[in-house]
């Protein structure tokens, strides 16, 4: 073989190898990926993001269609089935007052989740517009905020809405679970602030900032368009674990009777029960308290393996 046909023959392996995404690709041939797509490629990856979403599915599922996990009525309750074993769909059977443990676990869901989804909302947006304005502006408006973040941090969330729902005193099941959330949303926003904060003040000195500012642009829009896109990937890294924090957090609440109440049927209030009659039968507290570790758990599990895939200095 020629030189001539050994150069054309290398040329046409390389040629090959580009188009086939194998090693020794040249740099203009490969198509460049973003930062979302690197993370969602080890994410793919990663088993533990998948078992914790799929836990996190369920529990949702559970939440917004008890019906489809138990065809028992939780408020059909009969004296006579007290503490008695599995029968009739009550696969764990039923607690001190007659009551399938394992249909009130399901719907005891509704009540945890809507509370710690809720309280992560209303957290995000307190923490994306402090956070946002004190990155941005910086000086004395940073100043005032970081302080502020600092005071709010210094309060012990469970000890201040002990002492601030215990303030509350109507009975509506509805004016507490709001209760319950403005409390966990105004104590629990700091730390998602000081990440929102520190994603500002890396981004405003970017380039793409600087060019935006030449052109012309307001603070407005600069926020919007440019500060806020880059703010939200480690906020709501933040907050998905929070949203377990704040699950923990209504259900303690709830067993020391300050949060939901009964009728309410809620995981804190089930524990809460189960304790006092522990030693007639173990199953109505162990239930409940499974259901919540495990939901806990899943949104920690999928927080961490989040941060993992977006944080490049794990890469």
């Amino acid at each position: 073989m020629s030189d001539f046909e050994t150069v054309a023959a290398t040329e046409n392996q390389a040629a090959r190898r580009g188009v086939s995404g194998e090693p020794g690709t040249p740099a203009a041939a490969q198509k460049p990926r973003s930062l979302a797509g690197d993370a969602w490629r080890d994410l793919r990856r990663n088993p533990i993001f998948w078992v914790s979403l799929t836990l996190v599915v369920l529990v949702a599922a559970m939440a917004a269609v008890p019906s489809l996990f138990t065809a028992n009525d939780p408020r059909d309750c009969v004296l006579s089935r007290q503490h008695a074993g599995p029968s009739g769909g009550a696969i764990f059977g039923y607690d001190f007052q007659g009551c399938d443990t394992y249909a009130r676990a399901v719907y005891g869901a509704r009540a945890s989740l809507l509370v710690g989804a809720l309280s992560a909302l209303f957290t995000g947006l307190i923490a994306l517009v402090v956070g946002m304005l004190a990155g941005y502006f910086g000086r004395w408006v940073d100043a005032v905020l970081s302080r502020v973040i600092d005071i709010v941090l210094g309060i012990p969330l469970l000890l201040a809405a002990i002492v601030l729902l215990k303030r509350v005193s109507t009975s509506s099941d509805n004016v507490r679970l709001f209760a319950v959330i403005f409390v966990l949303a105004v104590l629990g926003w700091t730390t998602a602030a000081r990440v929102v904060r520190s994603s500002v003040i890396t981004a405003k000195e970017q380039d793409y900032v600087a060019a935006a500012r030449m052109l012309g642009a307001g603070n407005g829009r600069i926020m919007w368009r440019h500060i806020l896109p880059n703010a939200l990937a480690p906020a709501i890294v933040v907050l998905t674990i929070a949203l377990g924090s704040f699950i923990a957090a209504e259900a303690t609440l709830s067993f020391l009777g300050i949060g939901l109440k009964a009728p309410t049927i809620s995981w804190g209030i089930d524990i809460d029960a189960g304790r006092v009659h522990m030693r007639e039968s173990a199953t109505p507290l162990v239930v409940p308290s499974a259901f919540l570790a495990l939901t806990v758990l899943a949104f920690i599990m999928l927080g961490d393996a989040i941060r993992d895939a977006f944080d490049p200095k794990l890469r």
